[in-house]
């Protein structure tokens, strides 16, 4: 029997996550937002709620849950803002997640705790400048010398990878060349503050404003062969795995994005006088707000599918891009029908749909664009590859 309620457990983490999404981060993230300033006490707070380790063991600091529980906790952070919500996410499926799955067990030892209490970030260096969505393109290389790694390249575009409690970055480097001529590529942790690795200034997006990204070079960087992560030549294996389950966490930041257009929504039709009455009272604005519903409760069906499936330990490539594609949909969606149903006032800044609609795009583009999400859907359906 299918049964979609959830239990105790996670009902109660979701509404303590957004009990503090109303209460902690909707006062004060706009103003962040606009001064484009990273939210230092919110994360703050949120590693003191456990938020950050909530997928990992208690050995390392973490809470014991799963990712199922991240992904609640990351729809309610969403629903109010989700530059809060990329920031717990890149934290958590980019930067702890890879060194708990594939690290040695002195790296989860070093790392984990402090990266688990959110006390450090870290994040993880794939995309490059001219990489784009073709990640096996990759130009960044690490060439072993004597007892180090030395690594020469660029990354672009990397979340949490330049704020002041930034600890490591996961680098995806060329270290080879396979048995058949291709690229033999590793990944690499490299801390902040290592000689040879800057961290350029930050970009200016047009949304996500109260996050924290850059671009990244490497210039004769040199960190211990130890920092190897995983087995040498297992990189790209371990970034398609780690991209698999982030599309999940993308997803369910659509969701919350998509939710919290609904709930703006609600709350201003139910004020807003047109004509001499409440906008809420016509047909057009219901049915806009209805379908608005219908598309956020459907993308919440997909990625609860896909996280079941994860958890369960069967296959989910699918339905990960079902889930990230449906949901990013969704978003951008949602946030196009609120900010017109806010008519001017959508347009301005002070209003959550304004920064809403500048968040929801990149949905549609981070951690695979809508048309790589397609291409994996369709290949996972078995039709031919594409020109």
């Amino acid at each position: 029997m299918l049964d979609y309620r959830l239990d105790e457990e996670y009902e109660a983490l979701r509404k303590t996550v957004r009990e503090f999404a109303r209460a902690e981060v909707a006062p004060v993230i706009g103003d962040f937002y606009e001064r484009e300033e990273f939210p230092y006490e919110l994360v703050r707070k949120m590693g003191a709620m456990g938020l950050f380790g909530l997928p990992f063991p208690e050995e390392y600091g973490g809470m014991g849950g799963d990712y199922f529980a991240l992904c609640l906790a990351l729809e309610e952070l969403a629903r109010v803002d989700s530059s809060v919500a990329i920031t717990l996410e890149a934290g958590v499926s980019l930067g702890s997640m890879p060194i708990y799955r594939f690290g040695t067990a002195e790296q989860k030892r070093r790392w984990l705790p402090e990266l688990c209490r959110g006390e450090a970030l870290g994040a993880f260096g794939l995309t490059e400048p001219g990489g784009g969505s073709d990640a096996g393109a990759l130009r960044t290389t690490a060439r072993l010398d004597g007892d180090d790694w030395v690594l020469r390249g660029s990354k672009a575009f990397i979340t949490n990878s330049g704020t002041d409690i930034t600890a490591l970055v996961t680098v995806a480097a060329v270290t080879g060349t396979t048995a058949d001529g291709g690229k033999e590529i590793s990944a690499i942790i490299v801390p902040s503050g290592t000689p040879g690795f800057t961290v350029a200034g930050r970009y200016s997006k047009v949304g996500w404003n109260a996050s924290d990204t850059h671009e990244l070079s490497f210039v004769d960087c040199r960190v211990p062969a130890e920092n190897l992560l995983g087995a040498r030549g297992r990189g790209y294996a371990q970034f398609l795995q780690t991209l698999d389950e982030g599309r999940v966490a993308i997803a369910a930041i659509g969701v919350g994005l998509a939710q919290g257009c609904v709930d703006e929504c609600l709350r201003y039709v139910a004020e807003r006088e047109a004509f001499g009455r409440k906008i809420g009272m016509y047909q057009a604005i219901q049915f806009k707000i209805a379908d608005m519903e219908a598309r956020a409760h459907t993308a919440r069906l997909a990625y609860y599918h896909a996280a079941a499936r994860m958890l369960r330990g069967e296959s989910f490539k699918k339905e990960a891009a079902i889930a990230k594609l449906t949901s990013s949909e969704a978003a951008m969606a949602n946030a196009r029908e609120a900010t017109q149903i806010f008519g001017g006032y959508g347009f301005m800044n002070e209003f959550p749909v304004g920064r809403f609609y500048r968040d929801a795009k990149i949905l549609e583009i981070g951690e695979g664009t809508s048309e790589v999400q397609r291409m994996l859907i369709a290949r996972e359906l078995g039709l031919p590859r594409s020109a």
